[in-house]
């Protein structure tokens, strides 16, 4: 007999192996006839949930994103973290722990993904920057940090995390650990900060 499935389980279901097709064969090699296919309905169901292949992609990337951002704002609003630590905190919380999560995040960065991890960078930092600006505008009132260019600094900061610390750049460990020191010493520049107050980062990595 027929499973007659409700409506968000055949939108989550679809969204799933959309997700799949996209990481084995690439976003520009799947079409919306390989879905329908995989997914076992007609073009009117898929047509009647998503208009378009782009916009079943932009579901997938907020899908990845929400639980992301959710641990950033709490990092954020966290009482016991130093505004430095929140920093850091929010920045690692980009990198994704689950490991199914983290092998569908490394795909999008494949060349053949190409649009997947612009969209992704895209969502990164319309969500994050306005988290990560509210910390650095903390420091500011606490006089930790010295800057009239929060918002900026913090576009540079996401900027520079996504591509040196990106997990398929391929650096050895010595490689990272001096982008990480020149990441430290730029930041501390940029935010107008004391010298050696991130260094705590390092200890991360080593």
């Amino acid at each position: 007999m027929k499973v007659i499935k409700n409506g968000e389980e055949r939108k989550h279901e679809i969204l799933d192996i959309a997700k799949e097709l996209f990481i084995e064969k690439g976003y520009e090699n799947t079409s919306i006839v390989n879905i329908l296919e995989k997914v076992g309905i007609a073009k009117g169901t898929l047509y009647y949930y998503f208009t378009s292949k782009e916009e079943i992609l932009d579901a997938i990337i907020d899908r990845i994103s929400e639980k992301i951002f959710y641990k950033a704002q709490e990092i954020s609003k966290d009482p016991s973290l130093s505004v430095q630590e929140k920093i850091l905190g929010v920045v690692m919380s980009l990198n994704i722990e689950d490991d199914k999560e983290k092998k569908i995040v490394n795909n999008i960065h494949n060349p053949q993904n190409l649009l997947m991890h612009q969209k992704q960078f895209d969502s990164i930092i319309d969500n994050v920057v306005p988290i990560l600006t509210k910390v650095i505008c903390e420091g500011i009132e606490k006089g930790i940090f010295n800057t009239d260019y929060p918002l900026e600094t913090v576009e540079m900061i996401l900027i520079y995390t996504q591509t040196v610390f990106d997990s398929n750049n391929n650096l050895s460990m010595e490689e990272t650990l001096r982008k990480i020191s020149a990441f430290i010493v730029n930041l501390e520049r940029l935010l107008g900060a004391e010298k050696g107050s991130f260094d705590f980062i390092k200890q991360v990595f080593n």
